[in-house]
């Protein structure tokens, strides 16, 4: 699998030292997401036409 290079933080991760922090790589076809304070470690990819349903998953109210 090729690392993707050009990381973001997205906008949402908070402010301050960015203990909540994000970081989203596009690219043509894919998108992957990682943790800012574990860049070494894991990393989520997604086929771009399901990164929309899953923020949207992530946005839904969730069932107590």
């Amino acid at each position: 699998m090729v690392t993707p290079g050009n990381w973001r933080r997205s906008s949402y991760s908070g402010s301050g030292d960015g203990n909540n922090c994000v970081e989203v790589a596009h690219r043509p076809t894919r998108i992957s997401i990682r943790d800012s304070k574990d860049p070494a470690g894991g990393i989520l990819t997604f086929p771009a036409t399901a990164f929309a349903p899953f923020l949207q998953a992530l946005k839904a109210p969730h069932a107590s």
